[in-house]
Formats: structure tokens, C-alpha cells, sequence
């Protein structure tokens, strides 16, 4: 989802959002599609790891930006600005190791049955390293 304006004066450029019954990444849109990407796989990272810490240096300026959540909701909300602490650098970590596998796959699809079967149990020689 689009990220408010108000998030991005505070310094964030992307957000987690845990409701009970669903998840929400709110990503800036005024940056490169690549960069969007990064954004929402760190906010995944962020997810996978369980990282459910408010990390916000004026929490009243949320109330502002997310004016129709209630204050449960915002307890949940992740808006993180600092990448110095753990949770930002193994969010961080994730999201480039993901892009990195991801843009190392070969695009090439194996067209023989045994081929697929390996592709599809990630064994093989094209699979090994």
C-alpha cells in the first residue's frame, strides 16, 4: 500500500502494520521500483524475524498520520528510521539476501521431466553450490 506523506517526514520509507486478522506494508512510492521492492522484502524480514517493537521517536505524530486506527493498532505499527539496531540489520540482512538469490535464479526453464523434477526439489547440478 501506498506509505502516508506524513510517514515520509518523519523518515520512514516503508512500514509493517500487524493487525489481528491481517499484515500491511506501506511502501514510498516516490522512489525506484527496484528500491520498492527492497523496502517490502525488509518489511517481510521484519515479519519472518517477529519484530514487534514500536520504534518511533514522537508517538503522537502517528496518531496524526493514521488518524481512524485506534491506539491498539498503533502499538503494532513498525516505522523504523534507525538501520543501527538488530532488528533493522537483520531485516536488513534478509532482504538482501533474498534479492540476491532472487537475482541469481537463471531464468532458464528446464524442458526435460527429470529437469523440472529437479528444479522442483531444488537438486541438481544447476541447484548445487
Amino acid at each position: 500500500m501506498p506509505l502516508p506523506p506524513e510517514a515520509g517526514a518523519i523518515g520512514a520509507c516503508g512500514l509493517w502494520l500487524s493487525t489481528s486478522t491481517s499484515d500491511f506494508i506501506f511502501v514510498e512510492r516516490n522512489t525506484s521500483l527496484p528500491h520498492q521492492e527492497h523496502i517490502v522484502l525488509h518489511e517481510i524480514g521484519h515479519m519472518l524475524f517477529d519484530h514487534r517493537t514500536l520504534s518511533m521517536a514522537e508517538p503522537a505524530s502517528m496518531s496524526e498520520i493514521f488518524s481512524d486506527l485506534g491506539p491498539d493498532l498503533l502499538r503494532r505499527y513498525l516505522a523504523r528510521t534507525n538501520y543501527g539496531t538488530r532488528h533493522e540489520q537483520e531485516a536488513e540482512m534478509l532482504a538482501s539476501l533474498i534479492r540476491t538469490t532472487a537475482d541469481d535464479a537463471t531464468p532458464e526453464q528446464p524442458v526435460s521431466v527429470l529437469g523440472k523434477l529437479e528444479a522442483a526439489m531444488g537438486v541438481g547440478e544447476r541447484h548445487a553450490r
